[in-house]
């Protein structure tokens, strides 16, 4: 036996012991059981600051880039990596953030317009290109990034568009959001963006779009883009006098006091569904899409995935609606990722894409881009699969079954509330906090529900929870990631 032959061997039973003693002292188990990322080659000369991912089917994968090049991934289901081709397929396009895919029609956005294009003689190049829409404006400032979703049911595409240097608006629209419908025409849809890293639909078809710690954002956050509905950021409404699709232009708010007060004078402003606690669960929130998978990436069908660009991690967010408002819990769950993530794509065998670029933003992950693709093992994980409001509490589900006399033990819980300043000025601190007290505990037969009663629930807060004493009915292993962050928008006046 050579001695590469003798070190990996070496690394392997290592590898196995490690494991062994881990799972006989109920240590937590390595991720990599449950979900393992590989990452693809990228040939020489391509700079794959990928910024749209789109499947197009017989196993190709279509990424847009930064530079305004677009490739076709061929045989990006490959188990073995060096099958993978790149083929060019456009070039010479405006920073492209997000791809859709409508019969032979590739459509991308640009930051001047949104554009469809096809390969008519067959040569896998697009040679037709056309401009669907160009109703917004552009200065030529570096924040004035534009991401677009995939079609809505009613065939539209929805863009966001960020603000002149992510503070002002200087020309048509910026910091707005637009839907582009079947024919081309440009309707208005919701003001008070800051800046957008990704847009995304959940399983009803609502959109919703991540914006990121700023001017009248205390940290990042998942928003949902209700037609006529104000983001939060009043730098943009001076383009109200160009429509009037939406109404009037809504009430200027009060810059420091807090959104959820806001709400209650603004009809036309919309909480925050989900934020994002700054550095505990990233800084700068991105791609979005939805778990559709029917259990192919595992047991979190129907949650959004909403990467983090700068510490290169994919969370996961249960979304629901309590008296018709979103809001939800957000948890860690992937890592590691080479570059800054910033697009994500489900392939139809349930692998998950990620697309990573870190220029002019850095990112943990270090490399300057990458296309990665993270796949289920088929193991279940120790995780909290979701955590939803009561009248007087939370239910946490878990993924397995608890051990019931952990679960009862008011030590096993962590939990502290909080909100952020809504104001004019760059993000905020953590404030108004407090310590809310777990006065009762019920376990289901189960093992799989816990509900928490406590003795005050916080509109407008942040609940942070960590599970710190729970362990598995099973094998007594400890929760992978014990945090949950749950955003309360509304009170549920009953029972579930």
């Amino acid at each position: 036996m050579n001695p590469s032959e003798l070190a990996w061997q070496a690394s392997v039973m290592a590898l196995c012991c490690y494991l062994a003693s881990s799972w006989i002292l109920g240590a937590q188990p390595q991720s990599e059981v449950f979900y393992k990322t590989e990452t693809l080659p990228i040939p020489d000369g391509v700079v794959l600051e990928a910024g749209g991912l789109q499947w197009m089917g017989d196993d190709t994968l279509a990424v847009s880039t930064r530079l305004g090049d677009i490739y076709m991934v061929q045989g990006a289901l490959e188990t073995d990596l060096a099958n993978i081709q790149f083929q060019p397929f456009a070039s010479g396009l405006h920073e492209v953030l997000g791809l859709a895919r409508q019969g032979d029609w590739l459509y991308c956005i640009q930051r001047c317009e949104l554009t469809r294009m096809k390969d008519e003689d067959g040569d896998g190049r697009a040679d037709l290109f056309e401009t669907v829409s160009d109703g917004w404006g552009i200065t030529g400032d570096y924040h004035e990034y534009a991401f677009s979703s995939k079609f809505d049911a009613d065939g539209s595409i929805w863009v966001v568009l960020c603000l002149t240097g992510s503070f002002t608006s200087e020309i048509d629209y910026r910091g707005w959001c637009l839907r582009i419908d079947a024919e081309g025409n440009m309707i208005p849809t919701c003001s008070g963006i800051r800046s957008p890293g990704g847009i995304g639909m959940n399983p009803l078809g609502d959109m919703f779009y991540t914006d990121n710690q700023g001017v009248w954002n205390g940290t990042c956050g998942l928003k949902h883009l209700k037609p006529g509905g104000f983001m939060g950021n009043p730098s943009g409404n001076r383009w109200y006098e160009l429509t009037n699709a939406m109404g009037p232009r809504p009430q200027e708010p009060t810059s420091g006091s807090r959104m959820h007060l806001e709400a209650d004078k603004i009809p036309e402003l919309v909480p925050t569904a989900v934020y994002f606690p700054y550095n505990k669960m990233g800084q700068s929130a991105s791609g979005i899409i939805c778990d559709q998978t029917e259990g192919g990436f595992g047991p979190f069908q129907g949650q959004m995935l909403v990467c983090d660009q700068t510490h290169s991690t994919v969370m996961r967010v249960d979304l629901e609606q309590v008296n018709g408002v979103y809001q939800g819990a957000c948890f860690p769950f992937l890592s590691g990722y080479d570059s800054g993530n910033l697009s994500v794509e489900f392939a139809p065998d349930g692998s998950l894409f990620v697309g990573g670029t870190d220029r002019g933003w850095g990112a943990r992950g270090g490399k300057p881009y990458a296309l990665q693709r993270t796949r289920w093992t088929g193991e279940t994980p120790f995780e909290i699969h979701s955590m939803k409001a009561l009248p007087q509490g939370f239910e946490l589900t878990f993924t397995q079954p608890v051990d019931p006399e952990s679960a009862r033990q008011t030590e096993s819980y962590q939990l502290q509330s909080y909100t952020y300043i809504y104001q004019s000025s760059y993000g905020s601190p953590e404030v108004d906090g407090s310590q809310p007290a777990i006065t009762a505990i019920e376990v289901s037969d189960d093992g799989l529900k816990v509900r928490l009663i406590i003795d005050q629930l916080q509109i407008g807060h942040v609940h942070e929870l960590k599970c710190v004493g729970i362990q598995s009915a099973q094998d007594a292993h400890k929760l992978i990631n014990n945090q949950a962050y749950y955003t309360l928008n509304e009170i549920p006046r009953e029972l579930l």
